[in-house]
């Protein structure tokens, strides 16, 4: 008799690393969690109260696949001010979460064979998505410089043969913080108009860079002309610190809404209501906010470069976005058993590189989205460890 088993594609995926540590640990006493990317800050209560308010109006029935129409109009709104072009509502299709917006993007555009080249190291829900559909992945890895982490442009230029479906970039890049530049980005999009490939452009860290003069990341959108094949995804996770609400958006070209709204059918339906009004409160309203947890995350990028760089054998690459150090200590090549030897000796949980892709091997990552007294905390754990070991 046949064993229950899942479809091969499925069962050949990696399991998250980040998840394999933080579950051996989650709610242990004494541990400081910094594994995943998420603010220890709650949601803004500006946010909390649209959204209760909305649930006392009884607003808990079904909505539009694609989001209300009034949220999409104020995303809309939003980017035009953002990047400064136009953007509509037809290009705005609401999604249950980040993660769900890029799975929705890939079921738009890959079939089975489909070749993906993705920019790492990388969040890994990003290159395992196309695996799922029984696409293939070809990485190409940031290198490291006297200026901190940099894209291989050329090594990208020549992998992006006319046979790519589909090129990923998460730019605030999850793990390294490293954020492309425009030149790379102009000289990217113009190989890809001249071979026809799609770029799906993980936008989520926009608002959280560090770079002087930038309120927001360089994006692909600002660049987009109405026949590009240019899809861009976002959340309220990281710049709202909505995380638990599990609400993004795709902005896509218009021709995609009605085969987008067939997908979220299919998916997930729908996002509640009461949670878009959350959403329509934080694009409405968060601009002070926004800008607010950046300059504190700019704070703690501070203190964390300056804590870390102190440490005997610690590597840090410059970086000027997302919320997380990504690091490396001499001695230490097995990036899952230093983060467990960290977790179990001195209680300090931090995500092993290795789950980011080989090219994270031997180095850790740090949400430094947190209070400095916390951040103070585990750097004196580490600094502790670390002299152990010398």
């Amino acid at each position: 008799m046949p064993q229950p088993s899942a479809r091969t594609a499925v069962q050949s995926l990696s399991a998250s690393l980040i998840r394999e540590v933080a579950n051996t640990a989650m709610g242990r006493e004494g541990v400081l969690p910094f594994w995943f990317g998420e603010s220890d800050q709650p949601t803004p209560g500006f946010i909390r109260e649209a959204a209760m308010a909305s649930l006392q109006q009884g607003e808990t029935f079904y909505s539009q696949n694609l989001g209300r129409p009034w949220l999409r109009e104020g995303i809309a709104s939003y980017l035009s001010q953002l990047h400064h072009r136009p953007f509509t509502a037809e290009q705005i299709g609401v999604t249950g979460s980040g993660i769900s917006a890029l799975m929705l993007a890939m079921q738009l555009l890959l079939s089975p064979g489909d070749k993906v080249v993705a920019v790492t190291p990388l969040w890994p829900n990003l290159v395992e998505i196309p695996r799922v559909l029984s696409a293939h992945v070809e990485r190409v890895p940031l290198q490291i410089t006297d200026q901190g982490w940099q894209l291989d442009l050329q090594r990208l230029l020549d992998t992006l043969t006319p046979d790519t479906r589909l090129l990923l970039i998460n730019s605030p890049n999850n793990p390294t913080g490293w954020t492309i530049a425009d030149d790379e980005q102009r000289i990217v999009l113009e190989h890809c108009r001249k071979h026809g490939i799609w770029i799906l452009a993980d936008d989520v860290y926009e608002r959280l860079v560090y770079r002087s003069g930038l309120d927001s990341a360089p994006s692909f959108l600002a660049r987009k002309e109405d026949d590009d094949l240019i899809i861009g995804v976002n959340s309220f996770s990281k710049a709202w610190c909505m995380t638990g609400w599990r609400t993004g958006w795709l902005t896509i070209p218009a021709a995609l809404a009605d085969d987008l709204a067939k997908l979220v059918e299919y998916n997930t339906s729908c996002v509640p209501e009461f949670v878009q009004r959350g959403a329509m409160a934080a694009i409405q309203q968060g601009e002070p906010y926004v800008e607010q947890l950046r300059q504190q995350l700019g704070a703690q990028r501070q203190l964390m470069v300056e804590g870390l760089t102190a440490i005997d054998g610690v590597t840090l690459p410059y970086a000027d976005g997302a919320m997380y150090a990504f690091f490396r200590i001499d001695g230490f090549n097995d990036s899952l058993a230093l983060a467990r030897a960290l977790l179990n000796e001195v209680g300090l949980g931090l995500a092993p590189g290795r789950a980011f892709g080989e090219e994270g091997e031997g180095w850790l990552r740090w949400c430094y989205a947190t209070s400095p007294v916390r951040l103070q905390e585990g750097l004196q754990r580490l600094d502790d460890f670390v002299r152990r070991q010398r």
